[in-house]
């Protein structure tokens, strides 16, 4: 069988690769450029990166990028930790486990709009789900979303309820996928079922768990729905994470050139994520 030339080969492949620039590298490039364009004075186009500058002395970008870190620092750990620990609970041999897996993994087929609306209703002041709770300890109402002390911490509470049953099936996957085996010899040696989980299942599932870290860190840079429905930013930016100020200043005061230098920074925080995975955590959790 004729093997099809270099040329024949690009032509093939020319359709996809046109498709790729266009809506990947194009783009990129696109947002580069409009990134040294500043949109409030075009005349000094290639002066510089003046957008860049606008974003570094500004106290409200520090603490929306100071927010986003918190941000990611919290609810990528703990969501982590809560899949795993109901990905344990799920593959024990309990009786119903059929349905609990439904209710772990049922908040993230739900839309973040509708999980923002219920979490809404759980937030009101005085007759919401937590007031009401906490009204039979003689707790007073709470403005869980209106005061800067609690808002993040609440708004992080709705990204963890919603993404720690998505990260469960991952880890599920993994525990079912370990040989049983291994877990026979661990017994046999006198391991317990703690010491089996961390000796044995737990460095097994490395790789699992180096995956969903970096989803769950590039979920958390780009999360957006929740913080529009729950609190636009506020109160005084308390909430406001970097891809809602993107929105804010691109959508709501047509800074283009400024929204543009955002994203790129963005960028840079998400290649720096993948070059730490490939780097650094990649050839740790691999056995070869």
């Amino acid at each position: 069988m004729m093997r099809p030339s270099r040329r024949a080969t690009f032509l093939y492949l020319l359709p996809a690769l046109s498709l790729i620039f266009i809506f990947c590298y194009a783009p990129m490039i696109l947002t580069f450029y409009w990134s040294l364009y500043p949109t409030r004075n075009p005349a000094k186009l290639g002066a510089g990166p003046i957008n860049y500058e606008t974003l570094i002395h500004s106290p409200q970008f520090l603490l929306v990028l100071l927010n986003n870190l918190w941000y990611v620092a919290i609810t990528v750990p703990v969501s982590m930790a809560l899949a795993l620990l109901m990905a344990a609970l799920v593959d024990a041999q309990l009786p119903g486990r059929m349905w609990v897996r439904a209710a772990f993994f049922c908040p993230t087929i739900l839309p973040m709009i509708a999980v923002a609306n219920i979490w809404l209703f759980f937030y009101t002041p005085e007759v919401g789900l937590f007031d009401r709770a906490l009204s039979i300890l003689g707790v007073g109402a709470t403005n869980w979303l209106g005061e800067p002390r609690t808002a993040l911490g609440a708004v992080m509470a709705v990204t963890i309820w919603k993404e720690a049953g998505f990260f469960m099936i991952f880890y599920l996957a993994a525990f079912q996928s370990v040989p049983p085996e291994l877990h026979e010899a661990a017994k046999i040696d006198g391991a317990g079922r703690w010491m089996t989980f961390v000796r044995v299942t737990l460095p097994l599932v490395g790789p699992t768990s180096l995956f969903v870290f970096v989803i769950a860190v590039i979920n958390a840079f780009r999360i957006v729905d929740h913080i529009v429905i729950l609190t636009h930013g506020g109160p005084d930016n308390a909430t406001s994470l970097l891809l809602y100020y993107l929105y804010e200043t691109g959508f709501i005061f047509w800074d283009t050139g400024l929204a543009a230098a955002i994203t790129v920074i963005l960028l840079i925080l998400l290649l720096s994520v993948a070059v730490f995975q490939i780097r650094t955590l990649d050839p740790r959790i691999h056995y070869r």
